[in-house]
C-alpha cells in the first residue's frame, strides 16, 4: 500500500473545542482591545456571590451599571458558545485600584422576568445606577432599599430605553423661537 493510500483510508478527527477559560466561576470573554478589560458572564442566580468574590479580591468599586435591550438584535452581539442570549444584559464595570485592573460583567436577563439581586449592600455606590436601571429599563433589583423612579416623573408609564416604548411627540419650545401666527 503507498502512502497517500494510507492518508486516505485514517479518518481526520476535528480537534476538540477548546475548553472554555473561567473566573470567578464564571465563563471569560476578552472585551476590546482598547479596554484590556475582562469580560466574565455570571448568572442570574450567582451574580451576588461573584459580585462579592470580586469585592474580597480587590474591586472595590462599581465604576458603572447599565443595561442593553437586545429586542430587536438578539442574536447580534458576541457571547461565548455555553451563554443564551436574552432579551435584557445587565452590564457592570468593577475597578481595582491597587492592580488598575478592571473587569466587566455581562448577565443575562430574561423579558419575561427582567429582574436580579441588587448590589446596593456590597456596593452602596451602586444605589443610583440600579435606580436609573429600573427606571429606564424597568429591570428589579430585589433588596434595592429604595428602588423609585429617578429621572422620570413618578407618574410616568412604562420605561422610555427599552426597545419597544412607543416614542411619543412631545412638542418643544424653543427660546427665542418665533410663537404661531
Amino acid at each position: 500500500m503507498s502512502e497517500a493510500e494510507t492518508d486516505e483510508q485514517q479518518p481526520t478527527e476535528e480537534p476538540a473545542p477548546p475548553e472554555p477559560v473561567l473566573a470567578y466561576g464564571c465563563v471569560v470573554s476578552e472585551g476590546d482591545a482598547s479596554s484590556r478589560e475582562r469580560v466574565i458572564h455570571p448568572t442570574r442566580e450567582d451574580w451576588v456571590d461573584v459580585a462579592a468574590a470580586l469585592l474580597a479580591d480587590g474591586y472595590a468599586m462599581c465604576i458603572d451599571l447599565t443595561a442593553v435591550d437586545f429586542l430587536t438584535y438578539a442574536g447580534n452581539r458576541s457571547l461565548p458558545a455555553s451563554i443564551a442570549p436574552e432579551r435584557f444584559e445587565l452590564v457592570t464595570s468593577f475597578i481595582n485600584h491597587h492592580t488598575r485592573q478592571r473587569i466587566r460583567a455581562r448577565v443575562q436577563l430574561p423579558a419575561e422576568e427582567p429582574s436580579i439581586a441588587s448590589l446596593y449592600a456590597l456596593y452602596p455606590g451602586s444605589d443610583y445606577l440600579e435606580r436609573e436601571v429600573y427606571d429606564l429599563f424597568g429591570i428589579d433589583f430585589v433588596g434595592h432599599p429604595d428602588l423609585s423612579r429617578i429621572l422620570m416623573p413618578e407618574t410616568w408609564e412604562g420605561h422610555p430605553l427599552r426597545k419597544d416604548y412607543d416614542v411619543g411627540a412631545i412638542p418643544v419650545q424653543f427660546k427665542g423661537a418665533p410663537g404661531p401666527r
